[in-house]
């Protein structure tokens, strides 16, 4: 069985009660997730070794949080715990021409407050075979820039394979520093994970003749875009997330995996949107999964969305599926009919 080990933030989310908007009543449902987490899910569902690293207060909601991922028999035991809080997420999700909103309460959290010398990465990465991280995480402030970097750089000393999902959040800290923190981080990354606009918005790499908001993709532009990633930093393979919004409801959604030669699509899923949050990361946990499995090039872009197109349909971060959910859409059965 793979080992993989996922770093990065876990949060408390809040969210009103379906498609209420922020305070419409009195209640809001309190779960958890974030990136990584959200990877190191997947992947456990999915039958992996999964280890999380985060760090997280000793008080009653960071136990809650560890709590969260142990129920998906996600590896917690080498959790730093100190610090004084858990960053919070606010999302009020969107319906129709509305899209969703989310507002970020995670300033001083025991993650972004971090020290290198809270994670032992020697010890940390011990019969690990995949090191994952998103964007979010160096965004954070403080020292997280600094560690991740360590630990990008000691996977790559003990031959672990490395993959980074882009995840420029603009929220978190401005298109320069994203650029010169990703630029120093990318040089230790396999498998790079982008969508759309995040090579666009941390590299100024664009794919032509696309409107994402219209709804409109060139396939022929995304190539180009994976080609110069790739240029740029050797990456093994790049892959590129699809998504045509026509909605907040309804969207398009494929991706595309360049392995060095071969520039493979996935079908086109129409997805009608449940729960949005965490897509992407499904997608690289699918893909992760994929690539561990021996999938080849085509297979595993095909699983990896498949994987996620599924994720659009749970509430909450988490992607509650199975591999014989996602294989069985995979190779073409997206009916929705009634198993019994």
């Amino acid at each position: 069985m793979a080992k993989i080990v996922t770093f990065g933030e876990i949060m408390l989310r809040l969210a009103p009660n379906g498609y209420y908007r922020f305070f419409q009543n009195d209640q809001m449902q309190a779960t958890f997730g974030g990136g990584e987490a959200n990877v190191a899910v997947s992947l456990a569902n999915f039958g992996m070794e999964s280890l999380y690293i985060t760090k997280l207060p000793k008080h009653a909601i960071g136990q809650a949080a560890v709590d969260s991922l142990r129920y998906f028999g996600v590896d917690t035991n080498k959790i730093a715990r100190g610090g004084d809080r858990i960053g919070i997420y606010y999302l009020e999700k969107g319906a129709s021409q509305r899209g969703s909103l989310c507002i970020y309460d995670r300033a001083h959290s025991a993650i972004a407050e971090a020290k290198p010398e809270d994670f032992d990465w020697d010890d940390i990465f011990e019969g690990a075979d995949w090191f994952h991280f998103t964007g979010i995480t160096p965004a954070l402030g403080g020292n997280l820039v600094e560690i991740c970097l360590e630990a990008a750089k000691k996977a790559k000393e003990k031959g672990i394979k490395v993959s980074c999902d882009l995840n420029y959040r603009g929220k978190l800290w401005t298109r320069e520093q994203a650029r010169e923190a990703m630029t120093k981080l990318c040089q230790y990354v396999d498998v790079c994970i982008s969508n759309e606009e995040d090579a666009k918005d941390v590299f100024g790499i664009e794919a032509e003749n696309t409107d994402i908001t219209g709804g409109k993709l060139n396939h022929e532009g995304y190539k180009s875009v994976a080609k110069q990633l790739q240029d740029k930093f050797g990456f093994e393979k790049v892959a590129i997330t699809l998504r045509s919004s026509i909605s907040a409801n309804d969207n398009n959604w494929a991706g595309m995996l360049f392995d060095g030669e071969n520039y493979c699509f996935s079908r086109s899923y129409a997805v009608h949107i449940v729960d949005r949050v965490g897509g992407g990361d499904s997608f690289g946990a699918g893909l992760i999964y994929a690539l561990l499995s021996g999938k080849d090039t085509q297979a595993a872009i095909n699983f990896a969305v498949a994987a996620s197109a599924l994720k659009h349909s749970i509430e909450g971060d988490f992607n509650r599926v199975t591999v014989s959910e996602v294989e069985k859409l995979a190779g073409g059965d997206g009916s929705g009919r009634v198993q019994r």
